[in-house]
């Protein structure tokens, strides 16, 4: 794991000059078929070629899919991560739905490869792992508008080549571009996502509802760098590891502009992250499982949304969560810097704690988002490492790199840290948390070198609700109890920093009254992300 440096505050004050030279870090009825050239055909077509970073699995099996959290039990195609079967290669066995090593060919009813407008058309698919639509040709533009899509097989079989290459999606794109707007998609089939932009495909979709009824049926859903914009959909699914908002491996962008997202399955977040991915304005809700899931190399952004999610707490998992940032080694995702960043909107958790990271590095960062924690709030952050039973590293050493930064943040809740994970936590521009800063060595073995540094800037404040442990306390802004007396803050060599009146105590190794932010992380806005609505969704 990357380490990060480790800038105690006893000579922040000191490096106050240096500083300043250093720039801060940034970041129906069938109508008329209006016009159609479009060499339509019913044959199987190849698929282009695999996404980076599809490596093998240990004995030739598979590797399972999305990683999100629900009961457990059996879960579809060896799908695992933070609330399903243990997130590891090999897992489940041979699954169906094909091997991760891809497919040959698509089925589909529609075949597009060249432009084509379809207006006011029922379009019905039954056959077995089928499309109902694919675009294929390299520079074709097939525009749906007003169209009912009936994805319904009780054959199919989902599995990997479901999740990572688009095979018995709705409607799928692997090449071109694919504009969708009016339409009304319905999918009864495993596998069966709503809408598919895989490899080289584009999807533009808008004011369109989506309902998916099966397992490892996704909403709208990229992967293999696929591209997909949404405005204004109505999204539902029903099924087991069917995120609303769904990426897979290989990644690709997704830019979301408003519209309603729920799932209702076990082990379907609103949101399952592998690729980049911006949501703004949206209504995102997870009634049978975390909120969000990040894995590995890959970054979510929320912008005015409202995040909810609802996962259940099982033995298998340390801890119950809300939003997980992690790695499950399971090769879906690139190993690297998980990015989670929420600005305004209202984030709440019905169940267990708020954030979990383990066995990658973060970057965490919120801007005045209304937070609305479980009733009995297990913790607010929780950065350590994990017994292993998923599969998330390697026993001991599968802690997190984490830089969280709340900027006029309203926080409560403990944050937990363990000496295998490295915690960077700024409080900034009027930020305030509420809770205690908590060693947890129940995952770390026999320890490490890893620290919990904490930076409160002169408006921000740390409410303090138990006895806590830190490597290195700046502090700038206040630090009291809840009752508002001063608390004691003394070093692990028996220095009194501070002599207060609280019950409780602040353990440190190196303390200064000052604190240096540049280091913390910041927002991009919207505008960096949004997308032009195109003129074929008029």
């Amino acid at each position: 794991m990357k380490k990060r440096n480790l800038l105690l505050c006893g000579i922040l004050s000191a490096a106050m000059v240096m500083e300043a030279m250093v720039p801060a870090l940034a970041e129906s009825a069938a109508t008329e078929q209006v016009t159609e050239s479009s060499g339509q055909s019913q044959k199987r077509q190849a698929p282009p070629e695999k996404p980076d970073g599809e490596t093998g699995v240990p004995d030739g099996q598979q590797t399972p899919p999305e990683m999100p959290g629900g009961p457990g039990g059996e879960m579809p195609d060896g799908q695992g991560g933070p609330g399903g079967m243990p997130g590891a290669p090999g897992d489940q066995g041979e699954m169906p739905g094909g091997q991760a090593g891809g497919v040959e060919s698509y089925d589909s009813v529609n075949e597009y490869t060249e432009d084509a407008v379809v207006e006011g058309e029922t379009i019905t698919s039954a056959g077995t792992n089928e499309n109902a639509v694919l675009v294929s040709g390299e520079n074709a533009s097939v525009v749906l508008k007003d169209v009912t899509v009936s994805r319904i097989s009780q054959d199919s079989s989902g599995g990997d080549n479901a999740s990572f290459y688009g095979v018995g999606a709705a409607l799928l794109a692997t090449a071109g571009e694919l504009y969708v707007s009016g339409a009304n998609i319905d999918t009864g089939a495993a596998g069966g996502a709503g809408v598919f932009a895989y490899g080289d495909g584009t999807v533009y979709v808008a004011d369109s509802t989506i309902t998916t009824d099966q397992d490892t049926s996704g909403g709208i859903h990229a992967a293999g760098g696929g591209t997909l914009y949404a405005w204004d959909l109505d999204v539902t699914t029903e099924g087991n590891s069917s995120a609303a908002i769904r990426s897979d491996r290989g990644g690709g962008t997704m830019v979301v502009d408003g519209g309603t997202y729920t799932s209702n399955g076990n082990g379907s977040p609103a949101v399952y992250c592998t690729a980049d991915i911006s949501i703004n304005n949206a209504e995102l809700t997870a009634n049978g499982s975390e909120a969000v899931c990040i894995e590995g190399l890959n970054t979510l952004r929320l912008y005015d949304c409202d995040l909810t999610g609802n996962m259940t707490d099982m033995d298998q998992n340390d801890c119950t969560w809300n939003v997980i940032v992690y790695q499950s080694m399971s090769g879906d995702s690139e190993v690297g810097n998980g990015t989670f960043q929420m600005v305004g909107g209202t984030l709440t958790a019905r169940n267990g704690g708020m954030f979990y990271t383990t066995n990658t590095e973060c970057t965490i960062t919120l801007e005045d988002v209304e937070i609305i924690p479980a009733q009995e709030n297990d913790f607010f952050l929780r950065c350590t490492g994990n017994a292993n039973d998923r599969g998330w590293g390697q026993t001991e050493s599968n802690g997190s790199d984490c830089l969280f930064t709340a900027i006029a943040q309203i926080m409560e809740g403990d944050v937990i840290w363990d000496s295998i994970s490295e915690l960077d936590f700024y409080m900034t521009d009027g930020s305030t948390l509420t809770g205690a800063i908590v060693q947890d060595e129940s995952y770390a073995g026999d320890g490490g070198n890893g620290y919990c540094n904490v930076y409160i800037d002169e408006n921000s404040s740390w409410i303090v609700t138990g006895d806590s442990t830190v490597t290195a306390l700046c502090q700038a802004g206040a630090i009291t109890d809840d009752e508002g007396s001063s608390v004691t803050i003394v070093g692990t060599d028996g220095t009194v920093y501070q002599e207060g009146d609280s019950q409780y105590t602040i353990t440190v190794e190196t303390y200064t009254d000052s604190a240096n932010t540049q280091d913390a992380s910041s927002v991009s806005a919207w505008a960096d992300h949004q997308a032009e609505r195109p003129a074929e969704l008029s």
